[in-house]
C-alpha cells in the first residue's frame, strides 16, 4: 500500500517517523506494508532533520506525485485552501483515498473534497483536523451514527486554553499571558488565527456538520476571539466560582419559527467551576457532547503538536488502506438534514455585563429600565468600587464612578445586544467594560 505524503514540517515528519518505528505492526494491522511512494515539499534544501527514509522520494512537484499510477492513498498536512484543495480533489476524483489535516479547507469547503469523494468512490478521513489525538470525529460520524446529538461544546484551541488558564492562575492580563505562551511555543509568531477565534471557528464547522448531518462552513460560525478578556474579567468570573474559556458551541434546536436548525459559535465563557470543562487546563482540549440516548460524553486530549496529530493521522491510514485492500469504501459524508443555520441573534445564553457609571441615586433603576424594556431579565446586581479600590472623580464633573457588575437570566444575542447599546447612549455610563456570555449553568 503506497503513500504520497504532501508536507513535510512538524507533523508531516512525524508521521515519516512512526510509519518507520511501526511499520511491522502497521502492516500486521493493514494486512500490507505501507510504503511511502514520495514526500512532496515547497522546499528540497530544508533541515528536517534525520529521517528513515531515502532522499531521492522527495519532490516538489506535488501533482505529479499523486498522478502516479503507484500512489494509492495521499496524506495531505499542508495546510491553506490552495493549492490543498485542488490536489485532494485530483486525488478524490481518480478514486485515491485520501488523509487531511486540513481543519481550514474542510471548514471552507468540505463540500467539495466529500463530493470529489464520492464521484471517484475514494475515502475521505480526516481524524486529524480537530483535536489532535483525541478520538473524536468517528465517534461523531460512526459510534453515535444510531442516536441524536443535541449539542457539542468545547474547547478545541489549545493556545488559547493556556493563555486563559495562565490568566486564572497568576492574574496576568492577556498580553502578559500571551507573552508567556509564546516563550513556551504554545503560541505562534502571528498568533492571530488562535486568539481571534479563527481556528477554533473552523474546528466547529467540522464538529457541527458531522453531528447534524448538515453542512456547515466556517462562515456560518459566529466568532468572537479573547483579545478583549481582562483580568477583571477573571477576577469576576472568580467570584462567581466560575471560569472563562474560548468555547465552540454547536446545538440543534428550533429558530423563532420553530424550524428545526443548528446553531454555531466560538466565542469566550464563563462556566462554573464545577463543569467538566473548567478542569481543563494548560494546552489541553476536550469537547463535552451532549445526545438523547447516549446522554453526556466527553472526550480529552492533547489536541495539537507533532506527534498527537500524527497519531490520528495514521490511525486515518490503516482504516483507509484497509479499505482498499478490501475492496470497499467507507460510509459517505452523512449530510441528508440539511438544516437551516440559526442566526447569531437568536442563540439563548446568560450574560456578565460590567458597567462603569456614575455613582449616584437613581442609577440602578435607570438601567433596571433598559434591561426591561428589551425583555432581558436581570439575576443578579452587585456594586464594586471603580478600579484602583475606591470612587474616582468624572473628569466631567458628573460625579464619581462606580462598576455595576450584572448578570442575566437567559436572553436572546438579539435582546442582549439592543440592551448594550441603549445602554452606551446613557450619560450616566462611562463605559461597557465587558459583555461576557455565561454558559454551563449556575
Amino acid at each position: 500500500m503506497r503513500l504520497a505524503l504532501l508536507g513535510c514540517g512538524t507533523v508531516g515528519t512525524a508521521v515519516v517517523r512512526l510509519l518507520h518505528e511501526q511499520a511491522d505492526d502497521l502492516a500486521a494491522r493493514v494486512g500490507a506494508p505501507l510504503e511511502l511512494a514520495g514526500i512532496a515539499v515547497r522546499r528540497l534544501g530544508r533541515d528536517r532533520g534525520p529521517l528513515p527514509v531515502d532522499p531521492a522520494i522527495f519532490t516538489t512537484d506535488a501533482l505529479g506525485l499523486i498522478k502516479r499510477d503507484d500512489v494509492d492513498v495521499v496524506v495531505e498536512v499542508v495546510g491553506g485552501i490552495e493549492p490543498a484543495r485542488s490536489w485532494l480533489v485530483e486525488a478524490l476524483r481518480a478514486g485515491k483515498s485520501v488523509v487531511t489535516a486540513n481543519k481550514a479547507l474542510l471548514a471552507e469547503d468540505g463540500g467539495a473534497l466529500h463530493d470529489a469523494a464520492a464521484e471517484g468512490g475514494a475515502d475521505l478521513y480526516y481524524e486529524a483536523s480537530v483535536a489532535g489525538a483525541i478520538p473524536l470525529l468517528r465517534p461523531l460520524r460512526d459510534s453515535l451514527h444510531g442516536d441524536t446529538i443535541n449539542q457539542v461544546t468545547g474547547i478545541v484551541n489549545g493556545t488559547t486554553n493556556f493563555i486563559l488558564s495562565a490568566m486564572d492562575a497568576s492574574g496576568a492580563g492577556f498580553a502578559e499571558a500571551l507573552e508567556e505562551a509564546t516563550e513556551l511555543g504554545y503560541a505562534e509568531a502571528d498568533p492571530t488565527a488562535d486568539v481571534e477565534g479563527f481556528d477554533a471557528a473552523a474546528k466547529a464547522a467540522i464538529l457541527a456538520s458531522l453531528a447534524f448531518h448538515t453542512r456547515v462552513s466556517a462562515a456560518d460560525v459566529h466568532r468572537e476571539g479573547i483579545t478583549e478578556v481582562t483580568a477583571a474579567d477573571v477576577a469576576s468570573a472568580k467570584a462567581m466560582g466560575c471560569t472563562i474559556k474560548l468555547l465552540c458551541i454547536a446545538s440543534r434546536g428550533p429558530d423563532a419559527h420553530g424550524v428545526d436548525s443548528v446553531s454555531v459559535r466560538v466565542h469566550p465563557a464563563m462556566i462554573p467551576v464545577s463543569h467538566p470543562l473548567a478542569s481543563v487546563g494548560d494546552a489541553f482540549n476536550a469537547v463535552f457532547v451532549e445526545a438523547s440516548a447516549a446522554g453526556q460524553l466527553m472526550f480529552y486530549g492533547r489536541g495539537a503538536g507533532g506527534a498527537p496529530t500524527a497519531s490520528a493521522v495514521l490511525g486515518d491510514i490503516v482504516a483507509v488502506a484497509r479499505n482498499r485492500l478490501a475492496g470497499v469504501r467507507a460510509a459517505s459524508e452523512s449530510a441528508y438534514a440539511m438544516l437551516p443555520i440559526r442566526p447569531m441573534g437568536e442563540a439563548v445564553t446568560r450574560y456578565h455585563i460590567s458597567l462603569d457609571v456614575a455613582d449616584r441615586a437613581g442609577v440602578l433603576a435607570t438601567v433596571a429600565g433598559v434591561f426591561a424594556r428589551h425583555d432581558v431579565s436581570i439575576s443578579t446586581v452587585r456594586q464594586v468600587p471603580a478600579a484602583g479600590g475606591a470612587p474616582t472623580a468624572d473628569p466631567g464633573g458628573r460625579g464619581v464612578d462606580a462598576v455595576l457588575v450584572i448578570v442575566t437570566h437567559a436572553a436572546t444575542d438579539a435582546a442582549l445586544a439592543a440592551t448594550v447599546e441603549e445602554l452606551r447612549g446613557l450619560d450616566i455610563v462611562r463605559s461597557i467594560a465587558s459583555v461576557l456570555r455565561v454558559e454551563g449553568g449556575l
